[in-house]
């Protein structure tokens, strides 16, 4: 039956593989008995040349659910960084709004306090920014200064305009004027007020520029370092955009000492004193809300995805 060429096709399931075999591979009629004489599993003959290969398929399955494993837990670990985070933040916010409003009152304590006489020594100004003091001396008009573009401080016109897109506040300049201390002898400036555009010209207030020995108060104010996107100044055109008590001193001659000329010492026709512009802001209770509020919204997402395993989530 071998001579005649008989074609079988036998189909190995082996490892998922269909492996057709040849006849002659197992000679015809050639069955083996089992030991109780039930026919065995036929003798499999692979040609010279193939190789068994034995299946990886069930390995690949162990080791998938386990690859799983691995990730979930990596990723459970990994976003459990955000809620954890945003706390951290949140009391970081806490302790920075305890520091301002600590900041805060002792500047209006510092506000509110008595004037005191101006200290000889300028190094002591340091540590007296807003702190009211008082002076008495004459001013030189020949050699004013012009911070600009101003607007004027009034506490009960910007609480009537709050919220409002537009303004109708007028735009103008603060006055500095070179100022002469009879009883320390030095020269400092003084910010006597806010005058609109149309005013600056001296010519135009001369009814306002005091002459003789004058009483002043006024509050301690330290330099400037010019902010993003604010011109630089130009002394030459004597145009100021922020206070550089240095380069004001060198322009005038005085000494690098400023103050902001309170409200009281306003003449008619002059400059409109008091405006010393006391602003801190006191924002971290909305920053502290939205930390906390992201915090317990994550940790909420966190909970459900990975401890109560809700489907679809």
């Amino acid at each position: 039956m071998a001579a005649a060429g008989l074609r079988t096709v036998w189909v190995l399931r082996a490892a998922g593989l269909r492996l057709p075999l040849r006849a002659g591979l197992v000679p015809a009629g050639a069955v083996r008995r089992g030991v109780l004489g039930a026919p065995a599993r036929p003798v499999l003959k692979l040609p010279p040349g193939v190789a068994w290969r034995a299946s990886r398929h069930g390995s690949s399955t162990a080791e998938a659910p386990a690859t799983k494993v691995d990730d979930d837990s990596f990723l459970q670990w990994f976003l459990l960084l955000i809620p954890v985070t945003a706390f951290g933040l949140g009391t970081w916010q806490v302790q920075r709004r305890e520091w301002k409003l600590k900041l805060i009152a002792e500047l209006e304590s510092r506000i509110m306090a008595e004037p005191i006489p101006l200290p000889a020594d300028p190094m002591e100004l340091k540590n007296l920014e807003y702190r009211p003091v008082k002076v008495r001396g004459h001013f030189d008009h020949s050699k004013e200064l012009y911070i600009m573009p101003r607007t004027m401080v009034d506490p009960a016109r910007e609480a009537q305009e709050a919220g409002r897109i537009s303004s109708s506040t007028e735009s103008g300049a603060y006055v500095v004027t070179p100022f002469h201390c009879s009883e320390l002898g030095i020269t400092i400036l003084v910010n006597r007020g806010f005058v609109p555009r149309k005013k600056m010209n001296p010519d135009t207030r001369q009814k306002g520029q005091i002459e003789g020995e004058v009483d002043l108060v006024g509050m301690v104010r330290l330099t400037e370092t010019r902010k993003p996107f604010v011109p630089e100044n130009n002394p030459e055109r004597n145009h100021w955009y922020y206070r550089d008590l240095e380069a004001m001193a060198r322009i005038t001659g005085a000494d690098p000492v400023f103050i902001d000329a309170n409200f009281q010492s306003t003449v008619p026709g002059g400059p409109i004193g008091g405006q010393t512009r006391v602003t801190l802001r006191n924002e971290h209770m909305q920053y502290i809300i939205t930390w906390y509020g992201l915090c317990a919204a994550t940790s909420y997402l966190w909970f459900k995805k990975f401890l109560r395993r809700t489907p679809g989530i």
